[in-house]
């Protein structure tokens, strides 16, 4: 594997679709010795995703107004 004047590399397919790297997926480099391994950081995007089956499923038929006057008090 050579490494661009960038610095870049290219992780192989096979190793991407395993560890389920895609794009914009963050990665760490973690130092030990004399190695250098690469580590799929836990996404924060994958968390919010939790909520994003409940998107449009409110069955309350009221404006912003009316929402804010009630939770304001």
């Amino acid at each position: 594997m050579r490494v661009t004047t960038k610095g870049q590399v290219t992780i192989p397919q096979h190793i991407r679709e395993k560890l389920g790297i895609t794009p914009a997926t963050e990665v760490d480099f973690i130092e030990e010795d004399e190695r250098v391994y690469i580590v799929k950081r836990p996404s924060i995007q994958h968390r919010a995703n939790r909520f994003r089956h409940l998107r449009g499923v409110a069955t309350v038929r009221m404006t912003t107004d009316e929402i804010l006057a009630l939770t304001r008090g």
